[in-house]
């Protein structure tokens, strides 16, 4: 490296450690750079904006926030969580399996993980309260099946990795399906086995009339995802198109079908929206910044061939990838990690021969452990906040579902088919 990239870095560093926007600190470094090389920093913006502000894909990104704000208000997530509870009828700990199976059910609506957390948790948490589910079991499967919402489509990270890989994010989205019903599948049998040891309660059963009810009052929100992918799978939407057209059912949604939105919770939306997507485009543009710099120094390039004199195996170097990020994942903003990282393993991976969609769900759901893993990760404030719990309590009970999702990360490492079946059977690869 460069003395002038040396220099960058430690500014970054520093940036980092003094706990400023992770945002301003790439920029704030990555200016540095370009005065220090003598680079025109009119070229730079120029740049910028051409690879990613004339970008079809990244314009997914606001609709899909937009429609997770309108499906996290009013009573969606009511009519998601009693249709969940119909599913998980009778069973032991069956407000533990509502949890998981609304989150799966929320995910094909929002895409997002803070969504799922801040609003269906909210509820999910008061339920398990009020029936005696301890608080910090309660907060630790609502943290870990919010991670299933960015794996399960539509997904706002998959959209952000197709943009910096150039993956179809339709194979993204079909890739995901399978990931996300394990992870679900796997923190159902952790709350299967903490009902027994712990004696939580069942639920009372619902009879058919009441299910059939619950059914027909979340069809509209449930038709959400159908909507959206048939659009995307039938090649009759890109998925840019159906984030738009989502996010136009997600208002017709709450204003006629729930009659739950009034225009001005329509205006105080937009301006969550707007607020939402200026923080994401500040920090997609940073990270163009330092891709910029990385790309002209050349580091992808260089580090690619120092870790294929070491590692001649693609699996290995899966496992040395999950590991680095399972590891940043703890004190590093997820976003941070997909923007400024996983644009320098791509070209790795690429190497190596690795399919870049299963590469890709691979560090996304790597990345979504990371929202529940001590000390930093942003479901466990979340969740504690909402709850009034210790969040050290949270933490010691989030260590078993974090296993659980580790042990689908590993398989969906080493057995790419999971990630691939799908895509392939529907020709999307």
């Amino acid at each position: 490296m460069s003395t002038a990239m040396i220099v960058t870095v430690v500014i970054f560093v520093l940036i980092f450690l003094l706990r400023m926007p992770i945002s301003l600190g790439m920029i704030a470094a990555g200016t540095f750079y370009f005065i220090t090389n003598g680079t025109d920093l009119g070229s730079v913006a120029n740049h910028v904006m051409n690879t990613y502000y004339s970008n079809y894909v990244i314009i997914a990104v606001p609709l899909f926030i937009f429609t997770a704000n309108v499906m996290n208000s009013g009573k969606v997530t009511e009519m998601v969580f009693k249709f969940a509870t119909g599913l998980a009828n009778g069973r032991r700990g069956a407000l533990g399996h509502v949890n998981v199976i609304a989150s799966l059910i929320f995910s094909g609506m929002t895409g997002s993980a803070i969504a799922d957390a801040s609003g269906l948790g909210k509820m999910e948490i008061e339920a398990m309260k009020e029936a005696g589910y301890d608080d910090a079991f309660s907060c630790a499967i609502t943290s870990a099946s919010a991670t299933v919402g960015p794996i399960f489509p539509p997904s706002i990270p998959l959209v952000m990795y197709a943009m910096l890989s150039g993956a179809s994010v339709g194979a993204l989205f079909l890739g995901g399906m399978v990931p996300a019903i394990l992870v679900c599948i796997g923190l159902m049998i952790y709350v299967s086995v903490m009902s027994r040891i712990r004696n939580y309660p069942r639920e009372a059963k619902i009879s058919r009339r009441d299910f059939f009810k619950f059914t027909l009052e979340a069809l509209p929100a449930l038709l959400t995802p159908v909507i959206l992918l048939m659009g995307i799978y039938t090649g009759i939407m890109t998925p840019t198109e159906a984030g738009a057209v989502a996010a136009i059912y997600a208002i017709f949604v709450a204003f006629l079908a729930y009659k739950a939105m009034s225009f001005k919770g329509l205006f105080n939306i937009i301006k969550d929206t707007i607020k939402d997507t200026g923080s994401v485009s500040l920090m997609v543009g940073a990270a163009a910044v330092i891709s910029y710099i990385v790309a002209r120094e050349q580091i992808a390039t260089d580090l690619g061939a120092l870790v294929m004199q070491f590692v001649d195996n693609k699996y290995v170097f899966l496992l040395i990838v999950n590991v680095i990020i399972l590891i940043l994942g703890m004190f590093i903003d997820t976003s941070t990690l997909q923007l400024v990282f996983v644009p320098i393993m791509i070209p790795m991976a690429r190497m190596f021969g690795i399919d870049l969609v299963h590469f890709g769900l691979v560090v996304t759901l790597n990345m979504m452990i990371g929202l529940s893993t001590p000390p930093f990760g942003m479901l466990l404030f979340i969740t504690a906040s909402i709850s009034g719990t210790s969040l050290k309590a949270v933490m010691r009970e989030i260590r078993w579902p974090i296993v659980a999702m580790l042990v689908v990360l590993l398989l969906i490492t080493f057995i790419p088919e999971i990630v691939l079946f799908l895509p392939r059977t529907f020709g999307m690869i």
